[in-house]
């Protein structure tokens, strides 16, 4: 970030308090100051205390020092003041208000990040993207991918942290992009390869949730969106990342990796209208209801999907013997009036009970 954006708010903050005023960057190198003779000087051992500080005031060397906001947990930049009295300490936290303004307002322009996080948020106009993207030299007509990673809510991990050790695992900052979006989701946007091997994101995606298990202890839910080929499609993958997570929350609840490309069935369910799901399942069940089913039966069912159908395998798997399996599934086809030895009954049942999962998972039945 060019020393210039700083140099004007700078200039005004001195004129007003008569102190020298600056700012140093994660290295803790003097990066702008009205002082010019200061400006190179490296300060090396202000840059743990001001991190430890987690936002507060530090006093040493006669100077007064605040970090800006930053979406990581260490530093980029932080603002100084002459003197380390309680009068330079509140000029300081004034100091960094505006010093804050000017990056914000810097990167609104300029920031790769914050420009893919109005993307992905359809938070800029489709023809400002070129633009933008031109101004930033982000590659357009290049293959992007959205991977977004939650955490569930009862894990106690701070947002930055969780941001810091996902971007290290996705060091390449001009095709990488760490976004965090809000309190337990972080967008990563990576530019991908045109040719991919299989199961690329999905593989990618397994090897993070692994780093964040072993070094947070930290479990969480990736979903995938498709590839686009340009980078002003980003905001349909985000939505499709979305969305993967939260079909997979009804009908893959065993899954941690939802991949957008292989919810199936499921993501036409999911985007059905609930009265048309109801209908459905009141023409499928004329004759008992779906909700009068026992456990036994259900289970006995989803072994049989589990199965491909082959009776003798599902007998095999329920320790049963063949024949009382298919005694079951006659019981089954005079409850319900479906034979789930033929392959359209069978499709009818599996559909009906996608389509109970989706209604629960709504709150319209229990």
């Amino acid at each position: 970030m060019p020393n210039r954006i700083f140099q004007n708010v700078i200039q005004q903050l001195r004129e007003s308090t008569g102190r020298t005023v600056g700012i140093i960057d994660s290295d803790g190198t003097v990066v702008a100051c009205d002082d010019h003779s200061l400006e190179g000087m490296v300060w090396g051992n202000m840059v743990e205390p001001i991190n430890d500080a987690e936002g507060s005031v530090v006093t040493m060397g006669g100077r007064s020092f605040k970090a800006l906001d930053s979406w990581g947990s260490q530093f980029d930049y932080a603002g100084f003041i002459e003197g380390e009295d309680a009068e330079a300490q509140a000029l300081c936290s004034v100091a960094v208000v505006a010093m804050n303004g000017a990056k914000q307002s810097y990167e609104e322009k300029h920031d790769k990040g914050t420009f893919l996080k109005n993307v992905i948020s359809d938070n800029i106009l489709l023809g400002d993207i070129y633009v933008r993207a031109k101004e930033l030299h982000l590659i357009c007509e290049a293959f992007w991918a959205v991977l977004l990673v939650r955490k569930g809510e009862d894990e106690y991990i701070e947002q930055t942290e969780l941001v810091d050790a996902i971007q290290a695992r996705f060091p390449a900052r001009q095709t990488d992009f760490v976004l965090p979006v809000n309190d337990n989701d972080v967008a990563i946007i990576k530019q991908v390869p045109e040719e991919m091997e299989d199961r690329y994101l999905d593989n990618m995606a397994r090897e993070l949730q692994t780093t964040l298990d072993r070094e947070l202890e930290l479990k969480v839910v990736v979903g995938i969106g498709t590839v686009v080929n340009n980078i002003r499609e980003l905001a349909r993958s985000y939505k499709e990342a979305q969305l993967a997570i939260e079909v997979g929350k009804v009908f893959e609840t065993e899954r941690t990796i939802v991949n957008y490309e292989n919810l199936g069935i499921g993501r036409l369910i999911y985007q059905l209208p609930t009265t048309l799901c109801e209908m459905f399942l009141n023409e499928v069940f004329k004759k008992t209801p779906i909700d009068s089913l026992d456990y036994e039966t259900l289970f006995t069912i989803n072994k049989f999907f589990e199965n491909n159908l082959n009776v003798s395998e599902t007998a095999r798997k329920l320790f049963v013997h063949r024949n009382t399996l298919v005694y079951r599934l006659e019981k089954i086809k005079k409850l319900t009036g479906l034979d789930l030895r033929e392959f359209d009954d069978a499709i009818t049942f599996k559909v009906a009970l996608m389509v109970k999962k989706y209604l629960v998972s709504r709150g319209i039945v229990d």
